[in-house]
């Protein structure tokens, strides 16, 4: 079993007026599915409200990320499952309810997390 990430930026999500409340339910409806077949981790979203913050090693903190680094934000899920043919399908059952298209990562095996 792999935990992918299934995800997508703010931008991506073009939702005309008076559609999101089917979005939400629609969204809901796809994770209430993934609990119920047990291969739900974690989802949601980044609060774009909150401006993030870089920490040093010494802990110093930066407004701001990285400034080279692409902005993160948007919604993400994070399932457990058996393949990658799997984690397309679930990839395509979020991107229908969200109305956008959704990228897929893997995360790297580490026996320690």
């Amino acid at each position: 079993m792999s935990k992918y990430l299934i995800s997508f930026p703010s931008a991506a999500m073009v939702v005309p007026e008076g559609q999101w409340a089917d979005v939400g339910r629609d969204a809901h409806a796809v994770i209430d599915l993934a609990k119920a077949a047990g291969v739900y981790v974690f989802a949601g979203g980044i609060d774009e409200g909150v401006p993030p913050v870089l920490v040093s090693a010494d802990g110093a903190v930066a407004e701001g990320g990285y400034p080279w680094a692409p902005r993160l934000d948007g919604g993400f899920a994070v399932l457990e499952l058996s393949s990658r043919d799997e984690a397309l399908a679930w990839a395509a059952r979020i991107a229908k309810a969200c109305r956008c298209d959704q990228e897929l990562r893997v995360f790297q095996f580490d026996p320690q997390s």
